[in-house]
């Protein structure tokens, strides 16, 4: 397993499927309120909004949750949230880079550090391992978009980067790599010939990939989870890498 954590992945080993799903509602509900009270609730004018709602749908958001979302933000509901980002080093010397929405810095500032503080890891400056990852549009399509061949071709004509296709598993598919600043175009482009995405997302790509033995595997996906159990944190994003077996004899 490669690092580049999704709070969803971690969680649904756990066998917490409701708890995640609640969960990632709400995370995805904040981004639609954010999305709508900065740039407004019309998201053919607002890209913010429009990929937000594109991922909510992507994860079986119901409807009525998504316009709930959209009428708060658009009505200045809510409090204000801050966009906030954190470096620091996990177990094993891995990298790990936290985005959050706080309407309150410090109580998220004393979670996150309190998450690396108690599972074997430690909170850096901003910078301090940014460097090892490039920011990249990620746009994620399933298996039944089109073979190998296919999204490759369509990828191609769109102008992105890299495709990584995993077909080997139920639930796998297609992950398109492209410039950040191209992702609203590549996306639009994929859209003509594969149909819409499940998600599309601004990432952290790891440039390089650091192996993670069994004796450091358990508490570092101990912090992933701490991490992305907090109601404030958005993303987490790690340059891991842990051996198939390995992370076996962890579920």
């Amino acid at each position: 397993m490669a690092g580049h954590s999704k709070f969803k992945n971690i969680m649904h080993r756990k066998g917490r499927q409701d708890a995640v799903r609640s969960k990632m509602f709400a995370k995805l509900s904040k981004e639609i309120t954010v999305a709508s009270k900065m740039g407004g609730p019309d998201p053919d004018g607002n890209p913010r909004l429009r990929l937000a709602i594109q991922n909510a749908k992507g994860q079986s958001m119901p409807k009525d949750n998504i316009q709930r979302a959209v009428d708060k933000g658009s009505v200045g509901e809510g409090d204000d949230y801050f966009e906030i980002r954190y470096e620091g080093y996990g177990p094993g010397g891995v990298a790990v880079i936290v985005e959050a929405l706080s309407d309150n810095k410090n109580r998220t500032a004393g979670n996150v550090r309190a998450c690396f503080t108690k599972n074997g890891g430690q909170l850096g400056e901003t910078g301090s391992v940014g460097f090892m990852f490039d920011r990249v549009g990620e746009i994620k399509y399933p298996a039944a978009a089109g073979d190998e061949d296919a999204v490759m071709e369509a990828a191609i004509e769109a102008g992105a980067d890299d495709v990584v296709s995993d077909m080997e598993e139920e639930g796998d598919g297609h992950t398109i790599y492209c410039g950040f600043e191209d992702m609203g175009d590549v996306a639009s482009a994929l859209e003509g010939t594969l149909g819409e995405a499940e998600s599309v997302n601004p990432t952290w790509k790891p440039q390089n990939l650091v192996p993670v033995g069994e004796d450091k595997a358990g508490t570092l996906m101990k912090l992933i989870a701490a991490l992305e159990d907090d109601d404030d944190v958005q993303n987490v994003y790690s340059n891991f890498e842990i051996d198939d077996a390995v992370m076996a004899n962890l579920d």
